[in-house]
């Protein structure tokens, strides 16, 4: 018991003398692994929408043709959409995130769903129930699409336009 105490002693010693040392973010010149993605420039000169073109290739199966309607279905609801490539760290590629006049929604995709996280969801007229995750949030609500879902398309897009306005009676 005694050995515990003293290695751990000198062990916090060592950590004030010597702190862990993190790999530098690349390309940002500050330490630590996680670079600023606050916007979205992207390494190697790649636009967000290309790092969302080469995600739905990446994907190469019902993931990629889900995540590849649901942004031309966004496309079409808002031919005026920015899209975005967001908080990209050493664990996580980045996730590709609509916006207009704030945030639209993210497209996350995971070994058995498509979700799209709408970051004012529970502000949103939902009548056709497409939101069908994070149904107890303050703010969010999502949309999880599994392969073989139906997904109302007129919804969608009547939904994606909701979030549009929203956003920009907020910025008034």
């Amino acid at each position: 018991m005694r050995q515990r105490e003293t290695r751990s002693t000198v062990s916090r010693a060592a950590r004030r003398q010597h702190p862990p040392r993190r790999a530098s973010a690349e390309g940002t010149g500050r330490p630590g692994n996680v670079p600023n993605m606050t916007n979205s420039s992207a390494e190697n000169g790649e636009s967000p929408s290309q790092l969302i073109d080469a995600k739905i290739k990446e994907l190469d199966d019902w993931r990629g043709e889900t995540l590849s309607r649901l942004r031309g279905l966004i496309r079409q609801a808002d031919p005026d959409v920015v899209e975005e490539w967001k908080w990209r760290k050493a664990t996580n590629p980045g996730v590709p995130v609509w916006s207009h006049n704030g945030g639209i929604c993210t497209g996350e995709t995971y070994k058995n769903v498509v979700k799209l996280t709408f970051f004012k969801g529970a502000s949103l007229e939902d009548p056709a129930g497409l939101f069908n995750s994070s149904l107890d949030g303050k703010v969010r609500r999502a949309i999880d699409v599994h392969e073989d879902d139906e997904i109302d398309e007129q919804a969608f897009v009547t939904l994606i336009r909701a979030a549009v306005s929203l956003n920009e009676s907020s910025s008034r």
